[in-house]
């Protein structure tokens, strides 16, 4: 989605390949051109005449979960190449607020309010900024209603001295008047997070930096904008000011140097997202 490098940007993290929106031909662009067989073989016709395929993954990939265009024209999103796997290797790991996916087991995470002490004894979360990471990941998928964060991924040869590549965020944006405040519990449970996000989350709820203008703004360069509807851009700013009730209730809780992590080292701490 081309609007998710858009808020990666207002919200300084710079963490999602660089993407844009793009009105795509299906038949020219995708399968007259394609030199892979087996994404080929997945293309069909529907019947509603229109040109569809699925592609190859572990879920989802089937005939009932095809892209389709109307008749092969599809609006969509094209993504920067991240380095080949045989250049630069990445590691996957599994967010541990990873939800259950099982209709009767809950997950550790959802019966354990004091979770958060275990993952903090446990690599990589006991050492460098991967648990603040995780914050920062979990403000972005609350800001969007992204439920679905079940990995993640880091280079490889940077071991844990390294930032989180957040891929895969294609359930975004989905409804913009339910706000799903089971996505905040790592920040509830953990009561931690990097001070110049705290800024810059503070920084985005006053008027004149409000993120909903920031993004609408940001997204008015786009070949598909506008992208995000009104609701979606209010939503987002009615998330924000819940995310930043949780840091305020952990600052009363355990104080403001026990939530908020100095990690700003000399830089400028109210630099506008203009300026960024």
């Amino acid at each position: 989605m081309c609007v998710l490098p858009a808020a990666l940007r207002i919200l300084d993290f710079r963490r999602v390949p660089p993407v844009a929106g793009r009105l795509v031909n299906m038949t020219k662009e995708i399968k007259d051109i394609t030199k892979d067989k087996k994404l080929w073989r997945t293309f069909f016709i529907s019947p509603a005449n229109n040109i569809c395929f699925y592609g190859e993954c572990s879920y989802y990939c089937s005939t009932e979960h095809a892209l389709c265009g109307k008749p092969d024209q599809i609006e969509g999103s094209l993504a920067a190449f991240l380095p080949d796997l045989a250049l630069a290797k990445r590691k996957t790991w599994r967010n541990p607020w990873r939800r259950s996916y099982h209709k009767r087991k809950k997950a550790e995470w959802e019966v354990d309010p004091d979770y958060c002490e275990e993952v903090k004894q446990t690599p990589p979360y006991d050492s460098g900024t991967r648990l603040l990471d995780i914050m920062d990941m979990t403000v972005f998928d609350f800001l969007m209603g992204n439920m679905d964060r079940h990995h993640y991924e880091t280079f490889e040869k940077f071991g844990n001295e390294t930032f989180i590549i957040h891929l895969d965020n294609g359930r975004g944006f989905g409804k913009h008047s339910h706000d799903e405040v089971s996505i905040l519990v790592p920040l509830s449970q953990c009561c931690r997070v990097k001070k110049s996000t705290h800024l810059r989350l503070q920084l985005l709820a006053k008027q004149e930096y409000l993120l909903s203008s920031m993004m609408a703004q940001s997204l008015l360069g786009d070949h598909l904008a506008p992208i995000l509807i009104q609701p979606h851009l209010d939503a987002m700013d009615r998330r924000l000011r819940q995310v930043l009730t949780v840091l305020a209730d952990c600052i009363e809780k355990e104080g403001y140097s026990n939530v908020v992590v100095d990690d700003l080292q000399g830089e400028p701490a109210h630099t506008s997202p203009r300026q960024r």
